[in-house]
């Protein structure tokens, strides 16, 4: 999200500062040409000024030669004028009669242009308009001319055109110098901008990182996390307060619905175990093969089990994880060699693999409890005959242990709802439990940042995995 929203302040940002730096770039080169075009239709107007006096027309087969020169003195003083002109500058200029001859011009076998700027130049100069506002040039138009014509006239008619053609380097060049200054003020105010939209967005996204973290701890049962409602803008430390408010509402909520479960289930033992006694008595004064007796006691003993169960979750969800870096592949070993006894007695192989030494962050009494209700259910649904293997690796930052059977496993829809509270698969109901086993080990997983997911196992069966954090939890 600070990527995104830094993403599109520098965007606008940039926008208003090529927004305003184009306009002056243009400015300063039409501000560059103009001083050019301004400069030459002076020249233009000097050299229109000796021209209007020359009266004598050079001979059309050698219109420069010394000898129509001579003639008149004016025609020498302008040709003189626009030699040293083109020696001096390098522009072009010369003076043509309406039919294109030339009066004087330097070079001086310069001649009019048929087309281009020159030719309209000169087309606009003959209906007595001096050239103005030219196309303007830019620095990358490495070919580009500007050519000023000014009409000279003599009793009030235009008898003839001055026409400059300049180059446009040196202008070019200036512009160039004039954008560099612009091009340096536009991006030490880019850099500012973008220091700026980085400390304005860290302000204002401080409080929402902050706010994400505190609702992730939650989420993953830290319920002491709180958010700190200090900085940034004031609607969001409103929403940090309210988020307090509603952390500490649902924390009391939870603990009253632990309390009372915990409550529900200590208390219920007592009435519970008075009512197994009376049964025990009841069962010694009738026949010991009354089918009736024997179910009402098996159901009371599965429903002292099930108290047994509420009271080990709300226990697993109030009380906080002991992370201890621990050797997962050696706890895991050790519980598979808990477990073999009982494997053994079914038929059931029940082996270890894996790495012999894979080092996590856990809680090993949690783990523990949560491998022996992983375990103790593989062995319940796995045939004679058949394996269970438990397996730790590696797997990046975190260790997995997969505990996978070669039982009748679970369907789609079934896989969703394993795990939740009394839930037990319709096939299964014949197997003894009270559907709380893998909820308290979720529950217990999950107060040191470790998960539990299922899946399944080809052929047939079911994998359980288990994730858990390699790293420190204080180390991200």
């Amino acid at each position: 999200m600070r990527t995104r929203l830094l993403a599109v302040l520098i965007t606008l940002m940039a926008a208003v500062l090529l927004a305003l730096g184009f306009p002056l770039a243009a400015s300063i080169a039409a501000a560059e040409q103009q001083a050019v075009v301004v400069d030459r239709i002076d020249d233009t107007a000097r050299f229109a000024s000796l021209a209007q006096y020359v009266t004598t027309r050079p001979p059309a087969s050698s219109p420069t030669t010394a000898e129509a020169r001579q003639r008149d003195d004016r025609l020498a003083t302008l040709y003189d004028e626009l030699a040293r002109y083109h020696d001096l500058y390098g522009i072009r200029a010369g003076v043509f009669y309406r039919d294109r001859t030339p009066m004087a011009a330097a070079p001086e076998d310069w001649q009019i242009p048929e087309e281009g700027e020159g030719a309209a130049a000169f087309a606009e100069a003959l209906v007595g308009r001096r050239s103005h506002d030219p196309a303007q040039v830019w620095p990358w138009d490495g070919g580009r001319r500007i050519a000023v014509a000014s009409p000279v006239v003599r009793d009030g008619d235009v008898v003839a055109v001055v026409l400059t053609d300049s180059p446009t380097g040196p202008m070019r060049s200036r512009i160039l110098r004039g954008w560099l200054p612009l091009a340096a003020g536009e991006a030490a105010a880019m850099l500012v901008a973008v220091a700026l939209a980085s400390r304005l967005t860290g302000w204002v996204l401080e409080p929402v990182r902050v706010l994400d973290k505190a609702a992730h701890d939650i989420a993953t049962g830290r319920m002491a996390s709180r958010v700190a409602a200090s900085g940034g803008p004031p609607e969001l430390r409103r929403l940090a307060r309210s988020f307090n408010e509603m952390a500490d509402h649902v924390e009391t909520v939870l603990e009253q619905q632990r309390a009372f479960v915990a409550d529900a289930s200590h208390q219920l033992r007592n009435p519970l175990s008075a009512l197994l006694l009376r049964i025990d008595l009841l069962a010694l004064e009738l026949p010991e093969d009354n089918e009736e007796i024997a179910s009402v006691r098996a159901e009371g003993k599965r429903l002292a089990r099930v108290l047994d169960d509420l009271l080990g979750l709300a226990l697993a969800e109030h009380t906080p994880a002991d992370l201890r870096l621990t050797d997962i592949a050696e706890l895991a070993a050790e519980r598979v060699a808990a477990w073999r006894p009982v494997a053994d007695d079914k038929g059931v192989a029940l082996r270890a693999e894996g790495h012999g030494a894979v080092a996590g962050w856990a809680d090993p009494i949690a783990l523990s409890s949560a491998l022996d209700a992983v375990v103790d259910n593989a062995l319940k649904f796995t045939p004679a005959g058949e394996s269970v293997t438990v397996l730790v690796s590696p797997d990046g930052d975190r260790v997995v242990v997969e505990v996978a059977d070669r039982g009748p496993g679970l369907t789609e829809d079934e896989l969703t709802r394993i795990g939740d509270r009394f839930w037990r698969s319709g096939r299964h109901q014949n197997v003894s439990g009270s559907g709380l086993g893998l909820s308290i080990s979720r529950a217990l997983l999950a107060a040191g940042g470790a998960t539990i997911s299922y899946a399944h196992n080809e052929p047939h069966g079911l994998r359980v995995l288990i994730s858990l954090p390699r790293n420190a939890p204080d180390a991200g």
